[in-house]
């Protein structure tokens, strides 16, 4: 198991270094130097804030020494200066990524749970009443763009709703620490927008995996041995079913920690999509790089995590 780790973890961090390599070419090597140090300082800096620019981000060193002390840089979590908003990009990270985590925890706890349950009972329940209601469901919000189901939401508990009660918020963000209740509330419309839409492809594909599970030889010879089917769905099907659904889920949570842009826009959450939809606004490019590299970082981890759920679920994937 070690040793398992050890070389996926290696692996992670290879895959961590080349893809800063592509950030630096993408955002330093091709733009020349004097285009980034012009881009960074902003439309209206003088000539000499330019050169000081130029100085501080080492554009006027070989492009090794500049990536030397950019990724060290990144090593000691310093993301660069954000000139426009004069404070370094950390910051802004810090200032947006609570949001975005809170966000698409809250809804992936919610996705993975029902997606999971429903393809498990459609699966056990095959062609019954049951499984064809939640297939159904699952093509609905499938084929529901995500701005049209948060959209409806807002009408329906907003509006449609709202003398009835006003508990469902439907614009902006309160921090946990502030007020614990309004955190819940003003989450629960944007937690169900990501949730639904994302949970039908978890229905099709458990329910697709653990047909095929409970097609094999030794789940038939689980049975056949008298053992109990609630023990034969939990503990012999749906622990080999799961290996595709974490591998999905990793994926997911992974690439949505880096910004989920179209419902924090929709229901003015203040993460690291809407942060960036700002920053692209604004031409503010150090705000862009660091949220970039960030999300690369955010997909990586994600699937050290999934290789080592693998472990978990099949011991056999130890030996690769």
């Amino acid at each position: 198991m070690i040793r398992f780790l050890v070389r996926r973890i290696g692996q992670s961090i290879l895959v961590l270094v080349a893809s800063s390599l592509v950030v630096f070419g993408l955002y330093f090597v091709g733009p020349g130097p004097n285009q980034v140090a012009r881009t960074f300082a902003g439309r209206l800096a003088t000539a000499a804030r330019i050169a000081q620019i130029k100085h501080e981000l080492h554009l006027d060193q070989p492009l090794y020494v500049q990536y030397g002390h950019w990724a060290w840089g990144l090593l000691q979590g310093n993301f660069g200066y954000d000139y426009y908003k004069q404070q370094p990009v950390g910051s802004v990270i810090a200032a947006a990524a609570p949001a975005t985590i809170s966000l698409v925890l809250g809804a992936a706890v919610i996705w993975i749970v029902y997606g999971v349950f429903t393809g498990v009972i459609s699966a056990v329940r095959s062609r019954s009443l049951m499984d064809r209601s939640f297939t159904a469901s699952a093509l609905f919000f499938y084929s529901m763009p995500t701005f049209v189901l948060g959209l409806s939401l807002i009408w329906i508990f907003a509006y449609k709703l709202s003398p009835v009660t006003t508990f469902f918020p439907f614009h902006g963000y309160v921090s946990f620490t502030s007020n614990p209740a309004q955190w819940f509330q003003h989450l629960i419309l944007p937690w169900l927008t990501l949730a639904l839409v994302t949970a039908a492809t978890y229905t099709r594909l458990t329910r697709a995996s653990m047909l095929e599970v409970l097609g094999e030889d030794y789940i038939r010879t689980a049975r056949s041995k008298g053992m109990k089917e609630n023990r034969v769905i939990t503990r012999h099907a749906l622990r080999a079913a799961l290996t595709p659904v974490v591998t999905l889920a990793g994926l997911d949570i992974g690439t949505a920690l880096g910004g989920v842009i179209v419902v924090e826009t929709l229901f003015g959450v203040t993460g690291l999509g809407w942060t960036v939809i700002q920053a692209i606004n604004q031409q503010d490019r150090p705000v862009i790089l660091g949220i970039t590299i960030l999300a690369a970082t955010f997909v990586v981890v994600a699937n050290l995590i999934v290789d080592i759920l693998y472990a978990v679920l099949d011991p056999r994937v130890r030996l690769y």
